[in-house]
């Protein structure tokens, strides 16, 4: 992939949460506070303002621009966990050209060890990583016998199911996890997030 093919990746996932405001804020109004799509959508809608100026040195100089107005720009722990998300993906695309099938999943597994430390969570904290992890995990495998799209569409399909399976977990990080045993029976917010995501770059990027 070109700078271009992960700058246009960058703005459907923009642009996604910028859609999913309300949704993302229901979500997270039935065990938290209710603004993580508010305060998702304000630093998204910054990068979709500000996108066709973003550095675009090369793919890595892209993410990396792109983390920084999300972390100066979305609010709560917002900020931190997404911007330090794509800041981690860049990272491991320093010094690359082009992007190749195999860096997705480096991309994607950066950016689930920043999350991790920034925020101190793991798997099983019903957190956005639940979704987050297996979907790498998935992608690698899919990757040895399918094409990138095949592959992808997988670990889409993947993120949903996870997602969807933290109704049986108790939050053990952030807001939610002031609820204690209330916040089972209900889906990470987060988690969905990447769910919705995810499935929206499959639609429009996996061919």
């Amino acid at each position: 992939m070109s700078v271009e093919t992960v700058a246009s990746i960058v703005r459907t996932i923009s642009e996604t949460i910028v859609k999913n405001e309300d949704y993302f804020g229901e979500l997270d109004s039935v065990v938290g506070d209710g603004d993580f799509g508010y305060s998702l959508a304000r630093g998204f809608e910054k990068v979709i303002e500000e996108f066709d100026t973003i550095d675009r040195t090369d793919s890595a100089t892209f993410l990396r621009k792109t983390g920084m107005i999300v972390m100066s720009r979305c609010g709560g722990t917002s900020g931190p966990l997404w911007g330090t998300a794509f800041i981690r993906a860049a990272g491991v695309l320093a010094g690359k050209d082009a992007v190749e099938p195999e860096d997705a999943v480096k991309v994607l597994r950066a950016a689930f060890d920043g999350i991790a430390q920034r925020g101190g969570a793991g798997l099983g904290d019903k957190t956005l990583l639940d979704a987050l992890g297996p979907m790498a995990d998935r992608l690698e495998e899919e990757l040895k016998t399918e094409t990138p799209g095949v592959a992808f569409a997988r670990a889409a399909e993947t993120a949903r199911t996870a997602a969807e399976a933290t109704v049986n977990l108790q939050a053990k990080r952030g807001r939610a996890s002031y609820s204690g045993e209330r916040s089972v029976g209900s889906a990470d917010a987060g988690a969905l997030a990447v769910a919705v995501i995810a499935d929206a770059v499959r639609q429009a990027h996996a061919a």
